[in-house]
């Protein structure tokens, strides 16, 4: 890939929030223009309230007409509403919730008309995001429903020390058990693997499975772990990825065994969060895997209670521009050699029988000499065998029906 400046858009979050301060923060450093261009998807009018509040002085944002105008060097700024909108600073209001929906609905507009490469979304109030009857699920919820053309997405935590996925969502903990089988654990462990592999650059990503039942071990496993965690570990183990478990939670982490893993996959959410975040509180991101449109954010809420103080602390967001940044040009470089795959060298005969490399001419009659015929070891057409059988695009991910 060339040396080109990522387009990075950004959603300004709830209006009443930390979302502005944390970009104008962000992007204090004028190093990191030398990495992207940024693209506001806001209002003009809130982020300037939020400079006054802040009492950041100057022309801190441009503004632009389209995201095919945005500048390098510049924080630009697209308007994505007309109307003005009220900022109440600390609280909770519908035209701050009204205000986030607009700004993400715009870029995603704009994602598919390929006017920027990677998203990063600020933080919402996801108890306050019903808006105009419309329920709003979350941030990853809604990219996932609006470009995932029926593909799920992997919403994965990520700090310096771990890297943690989850079995199931946000739902209530007596559902849980509920919701895991066999399945759904193979196509979350087979979409962990391929973007650990593929976004990652992880050549073999070592997964470790966790256990839903805090007693579980090899002499007692529990329903769960007997129906559905392990038949999907062996199914993929016998596929060639390496995945392990399952692993008793406790003792996973406080023995640190967590360090011998790329990536981990928790049954349910405070399982693997509560871990994660203990052992490294800060700059925690969240990773959206399997989808097209490369897209992180922070593990914030808009933290009304120190919102337009200039207190929140902007190197998680930082974080997540530049995982947005290092995951693409790594997603690129890997998809590289698969854009012009060679000819197959043989075709189909009619019968459908036997794949043919080349046409061998038969033995005409009175010349006595054998026809032609392809020598490993010497002639021109020496490597040809080896072009052909290595023609076929190898598969970077386990295959999620192998028995």
């Amino acid at each position: 890939m060339d040396n080109r400046k990522i387009r990075v858009a950004i959603t300004h979050g709830d209006t009443n929030g930390i979302g502005y301060e944390l970009i104008f923060k962000a992007f204090e450093d004028p190093a990191i223009f030398d990495f992207c261009t940024p693209i506001i998807y806001g209002s003009p009018k809130i982020a300037s309230y939020h400079c006054n509040a802040l009492g950041i002085e100057g022309n801190v944002f441009s503004i632009i007409n389209s995201a095919d105008e945005a500048q390098d060097g510049k924080l630009n700024l697209l308007p994505c509403f007309d109307e003005d909108v009220k900022v109440e600073l600390g609280m909770p209001s519908q035209d701050a919730s009204r205000a986030a929906i607009k700004s993400i609905d715009r870029a995603i507009t704009d994602y598919k008309d390929n006017l920027f490469d990677v998203l990063i979304t600020g933080p919402v109030d996801k108890d306050n995001m019903h808006v105009d009857g419309f329920n709003f699920p979350c941030n990853e919820r809604f990219i996932e429903s609006c470009i995932g053309d029926g593909k799920k997405g992997l919403d994965i935590l990520i700090n310096d020390v771990m890297r943690v996925a989850f079995a199931t969502g946000d739902i209530a903990l007596k559902d849980v058990p509920a919701a895991i089988n066999k399945e759904s654990l193979i196509e979350k462990l087979a979409l962990f693997y391929a973007t650990l592999h593929r976004d990652f650059t992880i050549e073999s990503p070592r997964i470790a499975v966790l256990a839903l039942n805090p007693n579980d071990s090899d002499a007692h496993h529990g329903k769960e772990e007997q129906e559905a965690i392990i038949p999907a570990i062996n199914q993929l183990v016998e596929a060639g990825a390496c995945v392990f478990g399952p692993y008793q939670s406790e003792a996973f982490f406080a023995n640190g065994d967590f360090t011998a893993f790329d990536g981990i996959l928790a049954m349910y959410h405070d399982q693997g969060a509560a871990p994660l975040k203990a052992v490294n509180p800060d700059n925690n991101i969240h990773y959206l895997g399997g989808l097209p449109l490369i897209s992180t954010s922070v593990d914030l809420t808009p933290r009304y209670d120190i919102a337009g103080q200039g207190k929140a602390d902007a190197a998680s967001f930082r974080q997540a521009i530049y995982q947005a940044i290092d995951c693409f040009r790594a997603r690129h470089n890997f998809d590289a050699p698969y854009a012009n795959p060679l000819p197959k060298l043989f075709h189909e005969k009619k019968d459908d029988s036997e794949k043919v490399r080349f046409s061998i001419p038969k033995k005409r009659e009175g010349s006595g000499k054998a026809p032609r015929t392809y020598n490993g070891n010497k002639g021109e057409n020496k490597g040809a065998k080896t072009v052909a059988s290595n023609s076929q695009e190898p598969s970077d991910t386990p295959s999620a029906n192998a028995e």
